[in-house]
């Protein structure tokens, strides 16, 4: 079989993507993985395929406009690939033209190629039609996302954060000093750039390979930290991850202890499990018991759970603080999400508040937006359990902090 090109590799991504269940980033890894493209091309297919994805109703909002008729799927993800080349991109007309209708078959090449080719002498008319839209079509974001962001936010923060989400992300690493020192690892990796005030974060170019296959980084957002530096854990003391893989957290907590009492990291998943251990194996981390557990589904009161000085609860949520790097992600959501999430994250809190000790620490974290996986939660917490004394909250929000969206609470056991 013949390798793919880039925009063959994206165009079977996207039609994975529409047919199947996979996220967009299992899909273009698996298939990147089974390429032999090289570093440029596997860029441009990567950006192909998560720019249509980002761009879907704005791609759509265009072909409405140069096609009135019919349109088969098939053609359509075509369509949105040419279209994204000429107008997000800006590739030349003839590269972006000639290259998507050699994608298409003999029964709708015409099509394709008629298409964009009006497309390219309507380009300036229809790039106003767009901008005179709503925001729900300028930005390609559902409109129950934008409605309610612009009530807890405000209309401003809103499309700011509609802007960010659409903005391909940066490449963040944390420096592991359980196997490198930050000098050491700025050695190896001159092109590295230092994030002052965010400890051993720094923003890479590109996948460090090499550095992270030897465990002397991770990457991770810095706004991950905003859950592990409240937490505080201290070296020598008993530490639970109670919603542990990938380990990134886990990873963190082990450095802060410098590798030194007890940390148990827990998943409910068998696959998510091993991607734990295998990652916490990378990274050195020497104290670390990785048990698989589900506390929705049965007690907490187990031979392999003892009582804890700091307990972790990164509870899974709607991750609408991360959308920027989950491309899908806007579309998978639905509005009942926001109600049934926090069922969830508060019987996870029930099942393990009881293993924190007198005087112990436990942190709530997510990384949502949403005041009902929020605040609302830890509202709830407090009026469930009176012992527990909310100490501090933080929030990292992308239109004001310009990194990924957290939230952790911190709490006393005052009994």
């Amino acid at each position: 079989m013949a390798e793919r090109s880039a925009r063959q590799l994206a165009l079977a991504a996207l039609t994975e993507w529409r047919t199947g269940r996979d996220f967009a980033d299992s899909i273009i890894q698996r298939l990147l993985g089974e390429s032999t493209l090289g570093g440029s091309d596997r860029g441009f297919a990567t950006e192909l395929f998560y720019g249509v994805l980002r761009n879907l109703t704005l791609l759509d909002f265009w072909i409405a406009q140069l096609r009135s008729g019919a349109l088969d799927h098939a053609s359509r993800d075509l369509l949105r690939i040419g279209l994204y080349q000429l107008f997000c991109l800006r590739t030349p007309s003839h590269a972006a033209v000639n290259e998507t209708v050699e994608l298409a078959g003999r029964r709708n090449r015409s099509l394709i190629n008629a298409v964009l080719r009006t497309a390219v002498r309507r380009l300036d008319e229809l790039q106003r039609k767009a901008n005179a839209e709503d925001l729900a079509t300028r930005a390609s974001h559902p409109e129950f996302l934008i409605a309610r962001w612009t009530a807890t936010f405000g209309s401003d923060a809103a499309q700011t954060l509609c802007d960010w989400n659409n903005q391909p992300a940066p490449v963040y690493a944390r420096i592991n000093s359980l196997r490198i020192s930050a000098k050491e690892f700025f050695a190896g990796n001159t092109k590295a750039e230092p994030l002052p005030g965010k400890g051993n974060f720094v923003r890479v170019a590109a996948f460090p390979s090499d550095a992270l296959q030897k465990g002397n980084c991770y990457i991770q957002d810095p706004s991950t930290a905003t859950a592990c530096e409240l937490l505080d854990p201290q070296p020598g003391e008993s530490v639970l991850d109670a919603c542990a893989s990938p380990g990134g957290k886990s990873g963190l907590i082990a450095d802060l202890m410098q590798n030194r009492g007890e940390l148990t990291a827990v998943d409910r998943d068998a696959a998510r499990v091993e991607v734990l251990r295998c990652n916490l194996e990378r990274l050195g981390v020497s104290i670390a018991r990785v048990i698989r557990h589900d506390w929705r589904s049965n007690a907490t009161a187990e031979p392999h759970f003892g009582a804890f000085d700091r307990i972790l609860i990164d509870a899974p949520c709607t991750n609408t603080g991360v959308m920027r790097r989950r491309v899908d992600l806007r579309w998978r959501l639905q509005p009942g999400d926001f109600a049934r999430m926090p069922d969830e994250q508060l019987a996870i809190t029930r099942a393990v508040i009881p293993l924190l000790k007198a005087g112990g620490r436990l942190v709530y974290s997510t990384c949502s937006l949403e005041p009902e996986e929020n605040a609302q939660v830890v509202e709830q917490i407090v009026a469930a359990f009176p012992f527990m004394q909310l100490e501090e909250t933080r929030s990292v929000l992308p239109f004001w902090d310009q990194f990924d969206g957290a939230y952790a609470a911190r709490f006393l056991r005052t009994a």
